[in-house]
């Protein structure tokens, strides 16, 4: 009997160890963050999650007490970056910006080498941003019926310039493909600021912008604005309607951006980046910084913002499951 209650003490005395062992090797919410976070950036340099996540940066580390650094990962429609943060530790201290995006290659690319709701876990959401249709000053439709009317004329003839796949712009125009039954003709760029001179020049036809991108050109009449691609109008360009008001009944995308962490990551770190991060987006210099690109910061908790992610996965399946734009 002695010999069987040393073997359980042992046992439980071995367990203690374990866990404290465990508790030890886990990042803990009150002494962590011990070095600096990278925050791995889905696009290129000046593009609107680049933007964002830079915007975000300066402040949260100061909150957190330190530095916190981007570095830009483009290409592979935002897996790349996104990989690299799913195969990081587990700590917290390499985070993902991606975009729309991510809700996008979910049904574009279901099979990306991991997982994206178990593999990545969301942080916070960091900024929302209207886009507006726009056209080069030649085109012959000045809004979404006269397009519709015109590429029934022209059926496969409308250039719509898009950058990413998976991209909002890229989404946008599937979405209006779709409603529209608009048959176009796809161009592929490198980024949304490549389309620019393009669409100026009238080599392509049509593209869907960020505000920021788009407001110069439109004011400047070097572009014209059909539509904007939220249900509500935009201040920015008050008096561009809206897709939905046009005739395209329910037609509403638009650009945010978000912070992830790999799925592992300690609950009670992603806490307090949440909060420490919602507290960056209510400092009055971010929010001027991310009106001036024509963004919103919306204030969401961890549910809210999963909550978010999955809804926008179920609004796009119906019309990604098919694109018009294959995959090159």
């Amino acid at each position: 009997m002695p010999f069987a209650l040393n073997v359980i003490r042992l046992g439980c005395t071995l367990a203690m160890f374990a866990v404290l062992f465990a508790q030890a090797q886990t990042p803990q919410a009150s002494d962590w963050p011990q070095r600096p976070i990278r925050i791995l950036v889905v696009a290129a340099a000046g593009g609107l999650p680049d933007i964002t996540a830079r915007t975000v940066a300066g402040p949260l580390g100061k909150l957190l007490g330190q530095p916190v650094v981007v570095e830009n990962r483009a290409g592979g429609a935002g897996n790349i970056a996104s990989e690299a943060v799913v195969k990081a530790p587990a700590d917290g201290y390499t985070l993902l910006a991606t975009g729309a995006n991510q809700a996008a290659n979910q049904i574009l690319i279901p099979n990306p080498g991991f997982d994206y709701e178990r593999d990545l876990t969301p942080v916070a959401m960091i900024g929302e941003a209207n886009m507006v249709l726009i056209a080069t000053p030649s085109l012959a439709a000045n809004n979404i019926q006269e397009l519709i009317a015109l590429a029934q004329r022209k059926p496969g003839e409308i250039a719509m310039a898009v950058s990413v796949y998976g991209s909002p712009n890229h989404v946008g125009a599937e979405l209006l493909s779709n409603m529209g039954k608009i048959d176009f003709n796809f161009i592929i760029y490198k980024g949304i600021g490549a389309t620019m001179p393009d669409l100026m020049a009238g080599n392509v036809h049509l593209g869907i912008s960020s505000l920021p991108a788009a407001m110069g050109p439109v004011k400047a009449g070097r572009l014209k604005a059909l539509a904007v691609t939220r249900l509500k109008r935009t201040s920015l360009l008050a008096d561009v309607p809206t897709v939905d008001e046009q005739g395209l009944k329910g037609f509403d995308i638009n650009s945010w951006v978000v912070l992830m962490a790999a799925g592992a990551t300690p609950p009670a770190i992603i806490e307090r980046l949440n909060m420490e991060t919602r507290k960056v987006l209510q400092m009055p210099e971010v929010k001027t910084v991310l009106e001036n690109q024509g963004m919103e910061a919306p204030l969401m908790s961890l549910k809210e913002v999963g909550e978010y992610i999955r809804a926008d996965v179920r609004k796009l399946t119906p019309v990604l499951k098919n694109p018009k734009l294959k995959q090159g």
